[in-house]
């Protein structure tokens, strides 16, 4: 992969901390989500460094191993009961306000489409809307919890909405990546997140933000009015 600048690298490195910071806040500081994602975070730093994800002609393609285990931990939360009670114990009103993080986020995936590691489709300039969620978020926040206005059922459509535009990217990222089932980009395929730190995108940042959405949506569905 073509040299990156080290502003570029320090930048997403922040934003992974900063949107796990926020959502150990969400989850009332919990100890067992803590030193499960530093866990997390510290092995898989070590697998994507030694170059395991860069082989990308197996099938399954080995990258797998970085979405799917958070995925199925997810399901796991919804399915179970300490599952369930956790996910009921977050905080809604911080779960709404990590979307913010997807400025950031949006940011540098332009970066990276600039240095020729991701697909322009993968950007705003492209097939990627997903900055709009991070923009509006504060104003769900505010006007949902802050200075109540907006009615349960806004918030809900906004979290709806908002999981749409991240389905709508991660589809995309996963067939502009250069393994077998690629669809789209084979031009410049997605090769920034086989590599520390990017690697974290779909390994940390998009299942955190995709668990916000869901865990959001069912403490919605359940309350008849905001608290």
């Amino acid at each position: 992969m073509e040299t990156l600048p080290l502003s570029l690298t320090v930048l997403f490195i922040l934003t992974i901390i900063i949107t796990v910071a926020i959502f150990y806040k969400a989850c009332n500081q919990s100890k067992v989500f803590l030193i499960f994602i530093i866990g997390w975070l510290v092995i898989q730093s070590l697998i994507s460094l030694s170059g395991f994800y860069t082989v990308t002609d197996n099938l399954p393609p080995r990258f797998v191993l970085v979405p799917i285990p958070l995925f199925i931990c997810i399901l796991l939360l919804f399915f179970t009961q300490p599952g369930q009670k956790f996910l009921d114990s977050l905080n809604i009103k911080i779960l709404t306000l990590i979307h913010v993080i997807r400025i950031p986020v949006e940011l540098c995936l332009f970066w990276l489409f600039t240095y020729k590691t991701i697909p322009q489709l993968m950007t705003f300039e492209g097939r990627n809307f997903d900055i709009i969620s991070g923009i509006s978020a504060p104003f769900i926040y505010y006007f949902g919890f802050v200075k109540p206005s907006i009615s349960r059922n806004i918030i809900l459509l906004w979290n709806f909405i908002c999981l749409g535009l991240l389905l709508n990217i991660v589809i995309h990222a996963a067939l502009s990546a250069p393994f077998p089932l690629q669809q789209f980009a084979f031009d410049q395929p997605n090769i920034a997140v086989l590599y520390f730190p990017f690697v974290f995108l779909p390994g940390c940042i998009v299942p955190l933000i995709l668990l916000s959405h869901l865990a959001s949506i069912r403490q919605l569905l359940k309350k008849e009015t905001l608290q």
